[in-house]
């Protein structure tokens, strides 16, 4: 059964597109992981100030532990990718949600600082393995002119778990609490791989796609064959960027903003309103995308990310504060969506898994990055302001690596 309604192209004309039952089975059990994804992602700096009273860990150590789990999402990404171009996308999402639910539930029983770094890096790479699956299935299942919107209804789920996220954290009392929000990540995703199983169906696209090729190509080829090697590059480097600004803020924000004197109930608001900002950036930004001229869309998000990162930086209070965070998170978060979708748009169904994968391990080097210098300028005395605002010229280059990548010819299937 097919639904049909109307999409405008970007020079304005109306053309049909239908959106199928299958394709709403893949974008709900989807966004449902995405949801869990991103509840675990920003578990650890919802948890943070408690584990950090807990393990007596310093500021630097505080910055290891946010950036071991996004350092195990780079191989995850990378082989998650690859491994869906070879055996399906279903299956290596099946696969990497165990993992994540698995490892999230341990780092519940983390007794020590080395513990809790192992953890956090093999919990990555479930998260990792996950992320590349959900971009391929959400683009593969709808027509080619919904693929933005598809992609970011899928990516609304990532901020949205970080809403749970942090609800979770204020309704757990006590330093020994941090763990409540360990055990709702993990049994998630554990209880949703029969789901997937039983009502996710398989990319007819990447079917299709693996009916025709005798095996996949190499990933020298998949990157930079066919003239896709500029884009490539754009890619990584948009991604690299805009991900050191997005996982500086998802780790850093709560103890950013306990810093500048927030009680924990506070610092849960201001989280949340990051969060919600997130998911209703990621919607209407990616809609627009399938509606207007992208490079319009595109520096348009990219001046909204450097306008609430300086106001997030000098704002004076409380509601300030929240205001900025909402709007940082609708055009961080939002922004980031739409790059997920683009990286989709330039790689053929065959390679997608590969190449969207490689691009997202890139982008991990940077969500690694952010943190551990952020950590690194915050012990070296430097206030929460300095700190978010040394993100604005990274921002600088990701926006001109993005404008550059938009004007590139895209993938013809």
């Amino acid at each position: 059964m097919k639904t049909t309604r109307t999409v405008l192209t970007g020079d304005g004309t109306v053309a049909p597109s239908s959106i199928s039952s299958s394709a709403v089975a893949t974008l709900s059990l989807c966004f449902a992981i995405a949801l869990l994804e991103g509840l675990d992602l920003q578990s650890v700096g919802v948890a943070a100030p408690r584990m950090a009273r807990e393990f007596g860990l310093s500021v630097a150590q505080m910055g290891l532990a946010f950036s071991a789990g996004t350092f195990g999402l780079l191989p995850g990404a990378m082989f998650g990718g690859r491994l869906a171009d070879r055996i399906g996308r279903k299956r290596v999402l099946m696969l990497s949600a165990c993992i994540f639910g698995l490892l999230s539930i341990a780092t519940a029983f983390a007794t020590s600082f080395p513990a809790l770094v192992a953890v956090r890096v093999l919990t990555g790479i479930g998260l990792g393995g996950a992320l590349p699956n959900l971009i391929a299935l959400s683009s593969e299942a709808v027509p080619l002119k919904a693929r933005n919107t598809a992609v970011s209804v899928m990516y609304s789920g990532i901020p949205l778990g970080g809403v749970i996220a942090s609800i979770v954290g204020m309704m757990s009392a006590g330093d020994a609490g941090w763990r409540h929000i360990f055990y709702v990540g993990g049994a998630g995703p554990l209880l949703f791989v029969p789901l997937l199983f039983a009502f996710l169906p398989e990319s007819k696209a990447f079917s299709r796609a693996a009916g025709r090729a005798a095996k996949p190509a190499p990933v020298i080829d998949v990157l930079f064959g066919e003239q896709r090697a500029r884009s490539t590059m754009q890619i990584w480097i948009s991604y690299f960027c805009t991900l050191i600004v997005l996982y500086f803020l998802l780790n850093w924000l709560p103890s950013l903003m306990a810093a500048r004197g927030l009680g924990r109930g506070e610092v849960g608001f201001v989280q949340i309103f990051f969060n919600v900002g997130g998911g209703l950036g990621a919607l209407f930004i990616g809609m627009l995308m399938d509606r207007l001229r992208g490079g319009l869309v595109v520096s348009g998000m990219y001046v909204g990310i450097i306008a609430s990162l300086a106001a997030l930086s000098i704002a004076p209070g409380f509601a300030a504060l929240t205001a900025s965070a909402f709007f940082a998170g609708m055009f961080v978060i939002g922004g980031q969506s739409v790059l997920y979708a683009l990286s989709a748009a330039f790689y053929p169904t065959a390679m997608r898994g590969t190449g969207v994968g490689a691009a997202v391990a890139v982008g991990r080097i940077g969500s690694v990055i952010g943190p551990l210098a952020a950590g690194q300028l915050l012990a070296m005395g430097r206030s929460a302001s300095v700190v978010i605002g040394a993100s604005i010229p990274v921002t600088l280059i990701a926006a001109a690596a993005a404008l550059m990548l938009i004007r590139r010819p895209r993938a013809a299937d």
